[in-house]
């Protein structure tokens, strides 16, 4: 009986998975795939202990699981033999082979199923914009999805503004030589990371203007103290929340509360531009 190969999810030139969905296939509410990965390999090698180790489970966890199965199943699904030329080994039960079969079914479908899924979902592309931002996984704690609104290109650097909504703006600076690379265009999505540590928290201007290129003005919705330093929470008009790393001491010192008007600032050059690949 031969295996059914799984239908290929979306992906680039170079082999990344490109798809926006994903799926995981239970039978029974508790049967996954690495309950059926050890049934295979049950199946292939003929040793329930060899297979426990290919499948990532103890031996007497892959004996547990197989006999909770068999007795929910009010069948078993492995059993062992005694001697012969390879002193005995494990073999799957008529049951098991065709639950099995079934298995690689139904995987087959289901990967067909996400395939036409996303397929639809690729037509949506505003959609699909935002489906990628919100699966971008970077360790910078602000993340604002937005559109190119100009780029002003120089010999040396290059500064990128986004537009992120509700009337605010980011501007990035970055090498021309990286804008290049990018292909940074107006009308682009785009992504604009910037660390908390490159924030810094403004509560009084006291008649001064600031050099730096990003001032974003709110009001301070959380303070999360830690041992040295806290994470303030200033939110936007229209909801956006941009955090700042401050030092306790800074806190007390500026009497930061929440319910506070208080001004995020960060240069341009501390702003990292993302654009779909």
């Amino acid at each position: 009986m031969s295996e059914l190969a799984p239908a290929p999810h979306a992906s680039d030139p170079v082999g990344r998975d490109t798809s926006l969905l994903s799926g995981e296939l239970r039978l029974a509410g508790r049967l996954d795939a690495r309950f059926f990965a050890l049934l295979r390999a049950v199946q292939g090698s003929g040793s329930l202990q060899k297979a426990a180790r290919a499948a990532g489970y103890s031996y007497k966890g892959a004996w547990l699981v197989l006999e909770t199965a068999g007795n929910l199943a009010r069948t078993p699904l492995v059993v062992s033999q005694t001697g012969g030329r390879r002193g005995g080994g494990s073999q799957l039960t008529p049951a098991a082979v065709e639950l099995l079969h079934s298995w690689q079914q139904l995987q087959q479908r289901h990967h067909r199923f996400l395939a036409e899924q996303d397929a639809w979902l690729l037509s949506h592309p505003h959609l699909v914009n935002l489906l990628r931002s919100l699966s971008m996984k970077a360790s910078a704690r602000n993340q604002f999805s937005g559109t190119v609104t100009d780029v002003s290109q120089g010999p040396a650097t290059t500064q990128v503004t986004l537009d992120i909504g509700h009337g605010h703006s980011v501007t990035a600076s970055l090498t021309s030589a990286a804008a290049t690379r990018l292909g940074v265009a107006v009308g682009q999505p785009a992504l604009a990371l910037v660390k908390s540590s490159e924030v810094v928290l403004v509560c009084d201007f006291a008649g001064y203007k600031l050099s730096a290129r990003n001032q974003l003005a709110g009001s301070v919705s959380r303070v999360q103290k830690g041992a040295v330093s806290s994470l303030v929470g200033i939110t936007l008009p229209g909801g956006a929340v941009i955090t700042a790393s401050v030092t306790n001491d800074a806190v007390d010192a500026l009497a930061v509360a929440v319910g506070q008007p208080a001004t995020a600032s960060f240069k341009a050059y501390a702003v990292m531009l993302a654009v779909p690949a």
